[in-house]
């Protein structure tokens, strides 16, 4: 072995040995509240994105079906050299739509997205100013920036933000970063805050509302409904691998200028093929059930009050949070791990976070609800996190489960 694969072995012994090894459950029937998974037999599921139950709906999948029937697999380029389809147009539409922004351009993913507007958008006279706790895809994206300067305010510190574009003098753009919803708090954005500041220094606001489309807001159109703020802020990214369809894809969705620049411009865009058009279609399906159905919507938010409510009256602390995320904080990653595998023994699948995911010591366990979690599903996980937590020492009495 050379003495690379020497220095990777010893690398992958330790996270063995130390007990972060991640492993990886193999699924053996579509996503849903309920799936099948190698070695364990049925489980419930509460650690998707799947929060509207939409990865396996058939009008989803039939659009998907369908755009492989005739679109086939692809162009095997990328759109400016092959050309692109009329489902990406149509999908593009819609999303501007849902947005309630001018125009929208959809990447392979969310990661490209940030990574193809942040670069794109920060010259060598713009500032750009982050939540510490934003996604590891917009921190990325500022990695590959190449503005004046790069600064970081502390996690929803509004008097850190405010003074942080007081400090910008002689920059001729200022552009802040921010989760809608920050995936390992599961709290949102405080975007009418962040507005009323960006207004105030003539910034720009681009929102990562991954976790927050189709999710949070009265139709789940994401934090700026939530916040009474849809139309307001300056660029939305987000994605197509979550709420909307679960399969893969994500978009930008800004102005009529920002999008052609991008496609002018970034670099996914330029060096990368488009959405497979089974993608393309089965996300603007999904796009379509969410306009039709806010149900789903009241029913994920049913769903995530009764758990979350549920959880502190049988003796857990999780993290306060208008999302669909619900973190107990548990400390060490091996611990978490642990917690969770215990779980999965009694066929709850919800996966455990440590470092380098979240901070050395805030390791936890992470729950997603959906709306396609039916009660019994609920009573059954919470009667699971009951016994488990009072078999790890989480909970100093076993109380019971709660009813619904």
């Amino acid at each position: 072995m050379s003495a690379l694969g020497c220095e990777i072995r010893d690398e992958l012994d330790k996270l063995r040995t130390t007990g972060t090894y991640k492993q990886f459950n193999v699924l053996e029937t579509p996503q849903g509240p309920v799936v099948r998974m190698a070695g364990h037999g049925e489980v419930i599921v509460l650690s998707s994105n799947n929060y509207l139950g939409l990865a396996d709906h058939p009008d989803v999948v039939a659009a998907g079906i369908e755009g492989l029937r005739r679109y086939g697999a692809g162009t095997a380029s990328v759109r400016f050299i092959c050309g692109t389809f009329a489902p990406h147009l149509e999908l593009e539409r819609d999303i501007a739509d849902l947005s309630e922004t001018e125009s929208a351009l959809t990447y392979v993913s969310c990661w490209n997205a940030n990574e193809a507007v942040i670069p794109t958008l920060a010259d060598d006279r713009t500032v750009i100013i982050s939540d510490e706790l934003n996604h590891a895809s917009v921190i990325d994206g500022v990695r590959l920036s190449k503005p004046q300067r790069k600064l970081v305010y502390p996690h929803s510190d509004m008097a850190a933000l405010r003074e942080a574009l007081r400090s910008c003098t002689g920059s001729r753009r200022k552009l802040i970063l921010t989760d809608g919803v920050f995936s390992m708090e599961g709290d949102l954005a405080r975007l009418p805050d962040i507005l009323e500041l960006a207004r105030a220094h003539d910034a720009i606001v681009l929102v990562d509302d991954s976790h927050g489309v189709g999710v949070v807001g009265a139709t789940g159109r994401g934090v700026a409904e939530h916040f009474g703020v849809l139309g307001q802020v300056d660029v939305i990214t987000g994605t197509l691998g979550k709420a909307l369809g679960g399969a893969a894809g994500g978009y930008v969705a800004a102005t009529e200028e920002v999008c052609d620049l991008l496609a002018q411009r970034s670099r996914p865009q330029l060096f990368s093929n488009a959405l497979p058009p089974t993608v393309a279609c089965s996300a603007r399906a999904a796009v379509q059930v969410l306009r039709a159905r806010p149900d789903l919507v009241s029913r994920l938010h049913e769903n995530t009050s009764w758990f979350r409510a549920a959880l502190r009256e049988t003796g857990f602390a999780p993290l306060p949070g208008d999302a669909a995320i619900i973190p107990i904080i548990v400390g060490e990653t091996a611990r978490a791990i642990e917690l969770s595998q215990k779980l999965l023994d009694r066929g709850v699948f919800v996966t455990g976070f440590g470092y380098p995911v979240v901070p050395e010591g805030t390791a936890r366990i992470r729950v997603q609800m959906s709306a396609a979690l039916e009660p019994v599903h609920l009573e059954r996980a919470l009667a699971a996190f009951v016994e488990v937590g009072h078999e790890s020492g989480l909970l100093p009495v076993l109380k019971g489960g709660a009813k619904r």
